[in-house]
């Protein structure tokens, strides 16, 4: 317990050291993005206002409330996965109902929340399919059947510059680790490659802490401290018993505060403590990352990684690619990794490539395709293929 305390300690320091803008630590899979239009690059004009128009004084009321500091969204989110491989059921389907938003509750201080369920309708779940057909890949990274979650409950603090953020609660580090412009699996890439780096053993929502300073309006520094063992479907507080930690540690440089996650270049350490009960080795690694936009329409990317541990997906990966932000929000990728995984002979590359329709502030459509060569599970297939199709409706 002692252990404990001071582990909280050092990470309160970190935290006093990260970057802060208007929505806390936020990137694009955040329920702060989430509850933005579009993605904050232009005004868009959309094709059509549904469903807005189909329950105008549901809208309404949302609006009013908002204005009174309590905003929130429900969404549903459906993939269908369709694949080639030699092995396997060849085909996955699953959705994601959200309740999510943030309550400004002071000047400087907001709560932030999403409850989520996560289900399948058949025998494997979208995340699982490449691993099914024999390929070493999380091909719909979130769609995975886990069942009700508590995703976020956590407390945001400001300075009143802006100059340094706290976050502590129920928290999903993967909302601001590692972050580049096209890292949600709600809006962007599918495949684990081009989100989170794969080589990070980040776990999965739970009790933790998390913030820092902005050093300049280019430079920041952003940490956390969080539960390694945690499980959403049943929320706890066993960290404070066990002390098994995930830290990280990121440095970057921005073109202004508000472009963080779409003008970035930094540096990310972690650090994930082995399981007290032997079910997960000490992990350890940093990932790299560089994306910029272009005229706010592409953005080249390039990020690596590389881990020492056994519990991430791979202990080398190489990603490059580029987004494209179009009219109505519009959005659009190509990606190209290269991985090596520990124990596994050979080498895995993957290509996706995906367009995002967004017909409606609260309706997208995207098609999306995934190329695997050398799938590291399945050496008697040289190929695999899998076609995909992700909707997003929101309320």
């Amino acid at each position: 317990m002692k252990k404990m305390i001071s582990l909280v300690s050092i990470g309160s320091l970190w935290c006093l050291t990260s970057f802060a803008s208007a929505q806390g630590l936020s990137g694009p899979s955040s329920v702060g993005a989430d509850l933005a239009p579009g993605d904050g690059l232009t005004d868009p004009q959309f094709r059509s206002d549904f469903p807005r128009r189909v329950a105008p004084g549901w809208f309404a009321w949302k609006d009013e409330l908002a204005e009174k500091g309590l905003k929130f969204n429900f969404d549903y989110l459906a993939l269908g996965q369709w694949g080639n491989a030699d092995l396997g059921v060849g085909k996955a389907s699953g959705g994601i109902a959200r309740l999510y938003g943030s309550w400004q509750a002071t000047e400087r201080g907001s709560l932030t929340f999403k409850i989520e369920d996560r289900h399948k309708f058949g025998s494997v779940a979208p995340q699982f399919l490449g691993l099914d057909g024999g390929a070493l890949s999380i091909t719909g990274t979130a769609f995975n059947g886990s069942g009700t979650m508590l995703t976020n409950l956590f407390w945001t603090h400001r300075a009143e510059g802006g100059n340094w953020t706290l976050q502590f609660g129920q928290l999903d580090v993967t909302d601001f680790l590692d972050l580049y412009g096209a890292v949600s699996p709600y809006s962007g890439f599918q495949n684990l490659a081009f989100n989170t780096n794969p080589t990070i053993n980040a776990p999965n929502p739970g009790l933790g802490i998390a913030g820092g300073f902005r050093f300049s309006d280019n430079v920041y520094v952003v940490a956390s401290l969080a539960d390694a063992n945690a499980d959403p479907t049943e929320p706890d507080l066993d960290v404070f018993d066990h002390g098994n930690l995930f830290k990280s540690l990121e440095v970057g440089y921005t073109s202004s505060p508000d472009r963080i996650y779409f003008d970035n270049i930094h540096l990310t350490i972690w650090h994930a403590d082995a399981a007290s009960d032997g079910s997960r080795a000490e992990d350890y690694g940093a990932a790299f990352s560089a994306a910029w936009f272009v005229d706010n329409k592409w953005m080249p990317f390039f990020r690596a990684g590389i881990s020492e541990g056994t519990a991430a997906l791979y202990d080398k990966s190489v990603s490059a690619g580029v987004a494209y932000y179009g009219r109505n929000t519009d959005a659009a990728g190509v990606g190209l990794n290269w991985a090596q995984a520990r124990g596994i002979s050979g080498d895995q590359v993957t290509l996706e490539a995906f367009y995002r329709f967004s017909i409606s502030p609260g309706l997208q459509i995207t098609p999306s395709v995934q190329v695997i060569s050398n799938p590291l599970l399945n050496p008697g297939q040289d190929v695999i293929t899998l076609f995909g199709l992700r909707t997003r409706i929101v309320f």
